[in-house]
């Protein structure tokens, strides 16, 4: 059976796709919930392997395979993404939104197919409700999919599978079932986006800042692979090896990835990029602001480092200390979202890039910095942290940026979307560095009444969602462009479905939650 909290997740997680299906009623919707219903059914055997050590790769332990609340994400951006722009009357992006959805159930349903295969004795009727999910979602495909749209799930679909053969080989317990599909699934298509925008380059088409985001993401992916193979072969922690590191990093980046770069964007991308940070005064304010919040990231980091004496190497940071970065990333985004949503975007995209560079730094132990590294980040590990990489901090910037890069510009010709939409932008703001935050420091504070089979307590939920609610009236008086349209019920379920999953899943919530959110405010 079952265990209390996995079955409340999957409650809720039934609770967001019939609400996405009421609104939306087409046979996609349709699909999801039949993807849902055989996801229930196939998270219990991924549980059961996770369990027995039964799965052929070493996943996250402490933790359910989450494979429920995976599966729906991708295809529900992609099912509102398609509604919004089909409402907004861009038929490009409303396609576009049908592939996203397409692709989702897809590599949801291959993992299915495998949890099945792998169980002994063969799950009779799991079988059978897989093949009939999948036998709708196919047809329905069938017939709503051009011959090229076809072409392009396949591919995602093959990348997706090369992808978590290798990553998930090299990587042990870094990821639940779950994470693997959200994060892999989510490079796969990335990487497919970057290569068919190649091949089909056109002058002037297409937005600057969105190839600064697939060539970035690639990039620093395709780096970490590289060195990965290439230090199986050599020891990494020596001087030769590091100043080889770096020599390899300044090849590729300037050898690979800018060229790729000016491929797309036709112009020299450094020029662009210093341009576009400082075109206007505001830009440079927000830099200089947001250089100092860094600066008083890395002094937080040191001064607890500096606490940490010789007797206590194993004190770890707490709860209320690591929600400290919480409060300083929503410190940098809000004012980028009032202010200037482009300078948000590409900076997110160079942080991204600079955090996940540090992390093969300190993974590495390349020298100079990287046993430094490890001796700092070490302090504020969690039990989510279980694999060679630290990744928790990475997850925490996902969160807050995806909302922004995945808002769709184009299916919103003044900047903003109409109704609760209007606050998509902002639903990692909302989910992790409100909604999260309070309910980490007052449940952990103030909690006392547990819900049932969670260390999370109600009073921490509440909280979370009033301190949303207070954060949506500040939005509304801030910043101008956001009109919500008296769709405060709307609102006020969303956010309360949100801080509910929250309580009641094991995944990375830094990271699922602020997707669930931005699905139900389109």
């Amino acid at each position: 059976m079952l265990n209390k909290p996995v079955l409340v997740e999957s409650l809720i997680v039934f609770v967001i796709v019939l609400f996405v299906h009421a609104v939306v009623w087409d046979r996609y919707s349709w699909c999801a919930v039949a993807l849902a219903v055989q996801a229930f059914y196939v998270q219990f055997k991924w549980d059961r392997l996770l369990q027995l050590g039964g799965a052929v790769f070493q996943f996250r332990a402490a933790a359910n395979s989450g494979l429920l609340p995976a599966s729906m994400v991708i295809p529900l951006l992609g099912i509102v993404m398609k509604e919004r722009c089909k409402s907004a009357g861009i038929v490009y992006f409303e396609r576009f939104g049908i592939v996203v959805a397409s692709t989702g159930m897809l590599v949801a349903l291959f993992l299915s197919v495998i949890a099945v295969g792998i169980t002994k004795p063969v799950p009779t009727n799991t079988c059978i409700l897989t093949g009939v999910a999948g036998s709708i979602i196919i047809y329905t495909m069938k017939h709503s999919l051009a011959v090229s749209e076809v072409i392009e799930v396949l591919e995602v679909l093959l990348i997706f599978v090369y992808l978590s053969m290798i990553l998930l080989y090299l990587l042990p317990r870094c990821f639940t079932p779950g994470e693997a599909l959200l994060v892999l699934g989510g490079i796969s298509f990335v990487l497919n986006q970057l290569i068919k925008r190649s091949l089909n380059v056109i002058e002037g088409r297409g937005d600057p800042i969105d190839f600064f985001l697939l060539v970035a993401v690639v990039g620093v992916i395709l780096l970490g692979l590289f060195f990965t193979v290439l230090f199986i072969f050599m020891d990494s922690g020596t001087w030769i090896s590091s100043m080889f590191f770096h020599m390899m990093t300044a090849v590729l980046g300037l050898g690979v990835i800018m060229p790729w770069l000016y491929r797309l964007i036709q112009r020299n991308p450094l020029f662009w990029l210093l341009q576009f940070l400082f075109q206007t005064q505001t830009r440079v304010y927000l830099l200089a602001y947001w250089t100092f919040l860094a600066a008083s990231a890395c002094g937080i980091v040191f001064y607890q480092n500096a606490k940490r004496s010789s007797e206590s190497k194993k004190h770890q940071a707490s709860t209320i200390t690591r929600k400290y970065f919480h409060f300083i990333v929503v410190a940098t985004y809000v004012p980028g979202l009032i202010y200037d949503r482009q300078l948000l975007y590409v900076a997110a995209v160079l942080c991204l890039a600079v955090f996940i560079f540090l992390e093969y730094i300190r993974y590495f132990r390349i020298k100079p910095f990287g046993q430094t590294l490890r001796h700092l980040l070490s302090l504020f590990l969690d039990e989510r942290d279980s694999g060679p990489l630290i990744l928790t901090h990475i997850y925490l910037l996902l969160g807050m940026s995806l909302p922004v890069w995945l808002f769709p510009r184009s299916c919103a010709p003044k900047g903003t979307l109409s109704g609760a939409g209007a606050l998509v932008p902002y639903s990692g703001v909302l989910a992790v560095g409100v909604g999260d935050t309070i309910a980490s420091v007052f449940g952990s504070t103030m909690g006392e009444i547990k819900w049932p089979g969670t260390k999370k307590t109600f009073e921490g939920t509440m909280t979370a969602v009033f301190a949303q609610i207070i954060a949506v009236a500040l939005i509304l008086i801030f910043d101008s462009s956001v009109n919500l349209n008296s769709n405060y019920a709307w609102i006020l379920a969303s956010v309360s479905l949100v801080s509910l999953l929250e309580a009641y899943t094991t995944q990375i919530d830094n990271l699922l939650l602020p997707l669930y959110l931005q699905i139900m405010l389109m």
